[in-house]
């Protein structure tokens, strides 16, 4: 197989060219596009013309699917050509064996991306068997597609329905007690908001990538409903040997100017920043399960780093993969994400079964792209709608430490809700 790569005269922003594919797609009767937007693979947007996204019928392979890769030649730097898009729920770890509406995992795989690299050109790259042509073709149709304005979609969705702040209380008590009792030292309590949804995830999508800015924001769709994603967290990176991680804990609102005092306040917080330094030190722990001896690294501890609605600590951990050790064991190491379990992690998916009603679904799972030349990327799938059958999901929640205060608590998960619930109208 090889790769095809060629720059296209279009200057149109992701939110377009994804809704103008979505407009191609189902004209074509063809599966939906799917759209990784902000800060993906060293591009601004990576969007699938077309990915027909299929449920993981057995979940034992949900780590595996997205490893079965062909071999191409003729590959260029900074390109990604293709490969599995997809989905990793909570759900697959839940040790209640609790699942949510949507499949608990969902891959599917995609020959044909458009590229908006960094310096704003499109790409249109292709993987294709070495005894095809060139789709020449197609990519005068996908220009011309570009260059169509199309029809306006929307969509419409009442106010998000809420547990009572009271339950959300108790579960951060009992779970302040745990730690008290030497149980763990941290774990990530959330709660799941839900309402009426109907019309076009893509707009949806669409306008909130614009609005909001995610630096991992994603959109995937298929029979089975769709999930959109505004995250500003990366789960997972890996290029060739090197992985890398950067896990985000410790919030304060940044709801407008007067907040920008509080990124200073964030970093000097001591609950905040024990949250992400014992976090770091879990994702560390997990990588290190992985990678070589010694090549485990933190080259940026405690940042400070804006996101839709809020301010974040962030942290990097980087590595270099063990020989022998393949994207399966990558994952089986990692997930669900250290940021939002707990530690240790064990302890801490038990705790959460207790404490949390329902389940997560897609919600604190992973989100993103596995390509045979460009590696792996994943979000940690938090600021997350799931759309199901009328229907629309938004999980929240936040790290929970000895000190933690009930009332601050779920404020903090409506700081981070704020922004997707205004964007919902």
């Amino acid at each position: 197989m090889r790769l095809m790569c060629r720059r296209l005269r279009t200057d149109v922003g992701p939110e377009r060219a994804l809704t103008a594919l979505g407009v191609r797609a189902e004209s074509l009767g063809l599966a939906p596009p799917a759209a990784l937007c902000g800060d993906w693979f060293s591009s601004r947007a990576v969007i699938a013309l077309s990915a027909s996204l299929t449920p993981v019928r057995d979940v034992s392979e949900a780590f595996a699917i997205p490893t079965r890769m062909p071999v191409v030649r003729d590959a260029v730097p900074g390109a990604v050509g293709g490969g599995w898009f997809g989905y990793l729920s909570y759900d697959l770890t839940d040790p209640s064996g609790r699942s949510g509406a949507l499949p608990p995992a969902v891959w599917g795989w995609v020959d044909r991306v458009l590229r908006l690299d960094a310096d704003g050109s499109w790409w249109f790259e292709a993987l294709i068997p070495d005894e095809d042509p060139d789709p020449v073709d197609e990519v005068s149709a996908v220009e011309s597609a570009l260059d169509e304005l199309p029809e306006a979609t929307t969509w419409s969705s009442g106010p998000l329905s809420r547990p009572l702040p009271s339950e959300h209380y108790d579960a951060v008590k009992a779970c302040v007690h745990a730690i008290e009792a030497g149980e763990l030292f941290q774990a990530n309590i959330c709660a799941r908001f839900g309402g009426k949804f109907e019309g076009d995830p893509i707009a949806l999508f669409a306008e909130g990538t614009r609005r909001l800015r995610a630096r991992r924001a994603a959109f995937l769709a298929g029979d089975w409903g769709s999930v959109v994603s505004f995250s500003p967290e990366l789960f997972l990176a890996r290029h060739g040997r090197q992985v890398r991680s950067t896990p985000i804990k410790g919030t304060l609102p940044r709801r407008n100017a007067a907040d920008e005092h509080l990124a200073q306040r964030l970093r000097e917080s001591t609950k905040d920043v024990a949250e992400n330094v014992m976090i770091t030190d879990l994702v560390r722990n997990d990588l290190g399960r992985v990678c070589a001896t010694g090549s485990v690294r933190v080259p940026e501890l405690l940042e400070v780093r804006p996101a839709p609605g809020v301010w974040h600590l962030e942290s990097t951990v980087e590595g270099t993969l063990a020989d022998g050790i393949d994207d399966v064991a990558l994952l089986a190491a990692t997930f669900p994400p250290g940021s939002v379990t707990g530690a240790p992690k064990i302890r801490a998916l038990d705790l959460i079964a207790e404490l949390e009603p329902t389940a997560r679904g897609v919600y604190t799972g992973a989100i993103g792209l596995a390509s045979p030349i460009a590696g792996l990327e994943l979000n940690v799938a938090i600021r997350t709608f799931e759309i199901h059958d009328g229907e629309i999901a938004l999980g929240v929640g936040g790290g929970i430490t000895a000190d933690s205060d009930s009332e601050a608590e779920w404020q903090e998960c409506l700081h981070k809700s704020a922004p997707l619930e205004r964007l919902l109208g």
